[in-house]
């Protein structure tokens, strides 16, 4: 199975962050869009995306936009990704067998979902495309009514896109 497309209806999931809170993605979007993005630690192409999430969560994270890592690792293991990583936003630790991960067909990651408040999903990305984090950036303005601000920095070489 592939991952789920734009357009699709968001599996409903509950997971506990790295701390043991529990949380669910029915609650999460009682305040506006979800950015679920499934990673796994030692993955080259997490760990070049995730910073640039970080970017986003650190202009439009507030109480209109959540943006949730979703781990498909141990605690410990996120913790010390996190820490590596400069991650804030929170993260999730998918349960044994990965039930989320299965739901939502991740067989590559990074697997990047905007899930709309009404619980379908607005985009699906998977591996590192520059474009769609772009657009991600944009939703997240808007969602938040803040104004747009430029996901990349002048001089930055990012590439189009990058492989999982």
């Amino acid at each position: 199975m592939a991952a789920l497309p734009a357009g699709a209806m968001a599996p409903a999931f509950s997971l506990k962050s790295v701390d043991g809170a529990p949380t669910s993605l029915a609650e999460a979007l009682k305040n506006g869009p979800v950015l679920a993005a499934f990673f796994k630690v030692n993955c080259p192409t997490c760990q070049f995306t995730f910073p640039f999430l970080e970017r986003i969560f650190e202009i439009y994270g507030n109480s209109k936009f959540t943006l949730w890592g979703i781990s498909q690792n141990g605690a410990a293991d996120t913790l010390e990704f996190r820490k590596e990583f400069g991650i804030q936003f929170t993260t999730l630790v998918d349960a044994a067998n990965f039930p989320a991960s299965n739901e939502y067909g991740i067989t590559i990651v990074p697997t990047i979902f905007l899930i709309g408040a009404d619980g379908n999903i607005k985009q699906s990305s998977v591996g590192f495309v520059k474009a769609d984090l772009e657009k991600i950036a944009a939703e997240a303005a808007r969602a938040t009514g803040k104004p747009a601000s430029p996901l990349f920095r002048p001089g930055e070489v990012i590439p189009d896109n990058k492989p999982g």
